[in-house]
């Protein structure tokens, strides 16, 4: 297929012919971010490692030009950074042997343009062709506009396709804000205890970001620990490693439930929990 950037391209890790590779397909990412991926949805390369019979896909949507940088990438041109980062993600594709991997190369401006059609209908082609069992993207309570950008239109485009074509879950997992605050009974919780090393090398590969000013490497990995700790206030830990998503497969079960809606009546349910408990000791 021919995606909408002419700098955009698929990098087949294992060298299948296209058709094959991404039919394979049953685990899928679209993120905002090179590294988004590996922080977010390492359940589904986890799944997917080293399993003849799971597959993962992997779409980054947004070509990396406004990361942050210093040390030795501090003199790098938006040009130079969009060309690290693109190697960075081929590597990590490679170490988590990845079925495939699609990079866009959009601007993160058009991602956050509403009236973008363009880009859903881009993801939706790559959906359908991909057709996943499961799909990772970024939770609706993010705080990172680009990464909103990309759920609304993961969740337009999936709405666009038929019902039978549609993943069977679609989650929305934790990069720029945890999901510590759902109620517990609500988390979708990911024990990604298995393969450490590789859960620390596929976040490490991205020397551009942690040399560069931003240690995602230990963040991540912390978030992680703290999850499978913090989850469970009565009990010994049963993982070391816990990911956090929100279910969004309600949104694409029904195409009318409001977007908005959905997102807030967690935090609503939150509010009344935080209520119930101090009202019980006063």
């Amino acid at each position: 297929m021919k995606l909408l950037k002419p700098t955009a391209e698929f990098f087949i890790p294992d060298q299948k012919p296209f058709d094959e590779a991404i039919k394979r397909t049953t685990h899928m990412s679209i993120a905002a971010h090179q590294d988004d991926i590996e922080i977010m949805a390492y359940d589904g390369i986890l799944k997917c490692f080293n399993n003849p019979d799971q597959w993962f896909f992997g779409v980054v949507v947004t070509n990396g030009s406004g990361s942050s940088r210093e040390g030795d990438y501090a003199h790098y041109t938006d040009d130079d950074m969009i060309n690290i980062r693109r190697i960075e993600q081929k590597k990590a594709a490679f170490l988590g042997e990845f079925g495939a991997l699609a990079t866009l190369d959009h601007p993160s401006k058009e991602v956050k343009d509403s009236k973008n059609t363009d880009i859903e209908q881009e993801f939706k082609v790559l959906l359908e062709l991909a057709k996943p069992e499961i799909l990772y993207t970024h939770n609706l309570a993010d705080k990172h506009d680009t990464h909103i950008g990309v759920t609304t239109k993961v969740i337009r485009a999936l709405r666009a396709m038929k019902k039978e074509d549609r993943p069977k879950k679609v989650y929305g997992c934790e990069v720029w804000r945890d999901l510590d605050w759902m109620i517990d009974s609500e988390k979708v919780r990911f024990n990604v205890s298995a393969h450490p090393n590789l859960a620390a090398s596929l976040v490490e590969v991205f020397d551009s970001q942690i040399a560069g000013g931003k240690r995602y490497d230990l963040a991540t990995m912390g978030r992680r620990l703290a999850n499978a700790t913090y989850s469970e206030s009565h009990a010994v830990d049963k993982a070391s490693s816990v990911i956090f998503a929100m279910d969004l497969t309600p949104l694409i079960e029904d195409d009318n439930l409001d977007i908005i809606n959905y997102v807030t009546s967690y935090i609503e349910r939150f509010h009344q929990d935080v209520k119930a408990r101090i009202g019980k000791m006063l």
